[in-house]
Formats: structure tokens, C-alpha cells, sequence
């Protein structure tokens, strides 16, 4: 015998038994579709769904269509207010308008509106202080049949979301958390494919 040559014979590697891994591939699929097949069973098999919501407003069921062609195309943040624009008014105007700037490249997406409910307000002020503000005198009888669909008791404090098919969908009020309204606005921009 040569030095350095091991004469030593193989040893033969084990076979897994055709049994263990049909069990270990159905272990696996249980694993991976079990999950999946419980949380179907439950959100479609029983009357369970989940309670949360994510927006900050309160939508409006169903959504009420108005018959002005202001609101279609784009997405309208919309105040309804007296005419003499009072400091509610001016506080809601300028929330409106920040949260239009806070945009960013979805500005071109949205407008405001001021649907004022009496003769309106100073002009020039409007202008200077807030460009591009729509003003629809409401207090117009050819208008004033659109004050109907804007629910009367949350108009001095609420600023109203409308899409761009003319449905009025959301009502959010003036006096919470500014960032909520921005947020559920983006997030029906992100969603949508409309306006």
C-alpha cells in the first residue's frame, strides 16, 4: 500500500423516506396559506369587519350631488358662510387656503370655494388675501337652492369636500386638528383618478 492513500470505503449519504417530506412540503403550505385562509374565512365567512377608519372629517352618506357646474372637474374645498365674512369666516379661509398650499404638486387638483349665504363680502379683500378664491353668492335666488344639499347645522364651523363629479362627500370641522383635513385630502388625491 502506497503512503498517503486512505483506503477507506464511502460512506453512503442518507435518503429522506418519500413520507417525511411530503410531510415537511405540507407543513410548509400550511404555513404559508394557512394565514391567508383564516382571514378570508373570517372577513367573507361571519359578519365581522373591521370598526376603524382612518379619516379625520365625517363622510357624508350618501353623497349629495349639487347642480352647479362650479364643482365639477376638481376636487373643492368648500366654505359656506355669511356674506360679511365675520372672523370664523376669515379663520376657516385662511385654514382652506394653507391647506391648498400644503399640496404641493396635487395643488393644481383642487380649488376654493366661498359660498357666501348674503350679499357678499369686500371683494378686494378676498383678492389680496386669498387668490384664486371662488365666490358663489348663494344668497342669489339662481344659487340659493344649492344651500340645501350642505348640511345647515355644521356650516358655520365646517368646511365641506366635494369631488370632482359634483357630490358633496365630506364634511370636516374648522376647529380640529388643521393636519387632519390635509391628510384625508391626500389621501383621496393619492386614491383617485379623477380631477
Amino acid at each position: 500500500m502506497k503512503r498517503g492513500v486512505s483506503s477507506s470505503t464511502p460512506v453512503p449519504t442518507p435518503v429522506p423516506s418519500r413520507g417525511r417530506s411530503r410531510g415537511m412540503l405540507a407543513l410548509l403550505a400550511l404555513l404559508f396559506f394557512g394565514p391567508l385562509l383564516l382571514a378570508w374565512g373570517i372577513y367573507y365567512g361571519s359578519s365581522w369587519r373591521p370598526a376603524g377608519s382612518t379619516n379625520h372629517g365625517q363622510l357624508i352618506q350618501p353623497p349629495r350631488p349639487l347642480s352647479t357646474p362650479v364643482f365639477l372637474g376638481k376636487w373643492s374645498l368648500v366654505y359656506v358662510g355669511p356674506g360679511n365674512c365675520d372672523v370664523n369666516c376669515r379663520r376657516t379661509l385662511y385654514y382652506m387656503r394653507q391647506t391648498h398650499l400644503g399640496l404641493g404638486r396635487q395643488y393644481t387638483r383642487t380649488q376654493r370655494v366661498f359660498l357666501a349665504t348674503a350679499p357678499c363680502c369686500d371683494r378686494h379683500y378676498l383678492t389680496q388675501e386669498y387668490p384664486g378664491l371662488i365666490t358663489v353668492n348663494a344668497a342669489n335666488p339662481a344659487t340659493a337652492a344649492l344651500l340645501v344639499a350642505f348640511p345647515e347645522a355644521q356650516r358655520s364651523t365646517g368646511i365641506f369636500i366635494v369631488d370632482p363629479r359634483g357630490n358633496l362627500m365630506m364634511h370636516y370641522d374648522s376647529r380640529a386638528r388643521p393636519e387632519g383635513l390635509l391628510d384625508d385630502l391626500k389621501k383621496l388625491l393619492d386614491l383617485s383618478s379623477i380631477g
